[in-house]
């Protein structure tokens, strides 16, 4: 129970983070819009934030990447092998077309790669602080 608390405050401490910093500076979005989009994605978080943290381990127990660089690859792999799927379902629930979906996805799948490391970084150290381990 408390490594899935522990993972779920992780996602969205980072995630919120991450996001609205691009909603408001790469997007142009106004702080009200932000805090309305980041609101709305909370439930989402919420919901798959243990799941991804039980993803990632099972990914880096079975592959076992000693080097850094391995890491990163491990990372972006459990990264967008989870979350590419989860936000497709997510955008055909809003109503997107197969080609928007799709588009979308390309485009999102290299911001995932890009985040997915320092995600995992900060994921492991709030295990660290709160000291729980994966199973």
């Amino acid at each position: 129970m408390r490594l899935a608390l522990v993972d779920t405050l992780a996602t969205i401490l980072f995630f919120t983070t991450a996001a609205a910093l691009t909603e408001l500076f790469v997007a142009g979005m106004e702080p009200r819009e932000v805090l309305i989009t980041r609101s709305l994605m909370i439930p989402v978080m919420i919901a798959t934030g243990r799941p991804y943290g039980a993803w990632r381990d099972v990914i880096f127990a079975k592959t076992q990447p000693r080097a850094g660089w391995a890491k990163t690859v491990v990372d972006a792999c459990a990264f967008l092998s989870f979350q590419l799927p989860v936000y497709a379902v997510t955008l055909a629930v809003a109503g997107a077309d197969g080609q928007e979906i799709l588009t979308l996805l390309g485009a999102t799948a290299v911001l995932m790669v890009l985040l997915s490391r320092p995600f995992g970084l900060f994921l492991e150290m709030i295990r660290t602080v709160a000291r729980v381990r994966a199973r």
